[in-house]
This record gives C-alpha cells, sequence and structure tokens, in this order.
C-alpha cells in the first residue's frame, strides 16, 4: 500500500531526515532539473530497477505532475514497498533544483 503525500510534506522531511527520492521521468526530463539527491528511474524501464530497491527503506516516487508517479507508487505499494506518491510533482516543487 501506499500513500499520497503533498510535495510541502516531501519538503518538510527532506529538512529534518535523509530521504529516497525515485524520480520516475525520463532521463531528459530529469537532466533538466531535480530534486538533489534524487535517482533517476524513468517509468518506461522501472523494471530494471526494481531488484535494486529496498523493501526496508522509504521512497518518495515523484515525476512531472504525479500521474506517472501514482502508477509506481501503487505497483511498489502492492508489492510489499514503502512508498509515498508526491501529488503534483516537479511542477510544484519551489526548492533548489539540480542539473
Amino acid at each position: 500500500m501506499y500513500k499520497n503525500i503533498k510535495m510541502t510534506e516531501l519538503e518538510q522531511a527532506m529538512k529534518s531526515e535523509l530521504v529516497h527520492i525515485l524520480d520516475v521521468r525520463e532521463i531528459d526530463e530529469f537532466e533538466e532539473g531535480h530534486i538533489p539527491g534524487a535517482i533517476n528511474t524513468p517509468i518506461s524501464s522501472f523494471m530494471k530497477f526494481v531488484s535494486k530497491l529496498d523493501k526496508t527503506i522509504h521512497y518518495y516516487i515523484v515525476c512531472l505532475t504525479g500521474a506517472r508517479s501514482q502508477a509506481v507508487a501503487q505497483y511498489l505499494g502492492n508489492n510489499g514497498y514503502q512508498v509515498s506518491n508526491v501529488l503534483g510533482g516537479m511542477i510544484v516543487y519551489r526548492g533548489v533544483i539540480e542539473e
């Protein structure tokens, strides 16, 4: 199971703890700018990355608007991973961007 959170909740968590962010946008989108420390796991090749994920770690899933991340979060949640889908995605992110 997964939960939906607002971008502000992710930003708050980033201030107080180490967070694990999976950015499921495609490589070119990711390279245009992403949350510092986010790991690019494009949805088009996501199944290649699943085996590398740790079920004991909580992952925050991000995309551009929240649609692709919701699909990934639902899949991971249904398969025993601890995940949060970040609603609104990068469109609503107002923090530092890394290129």
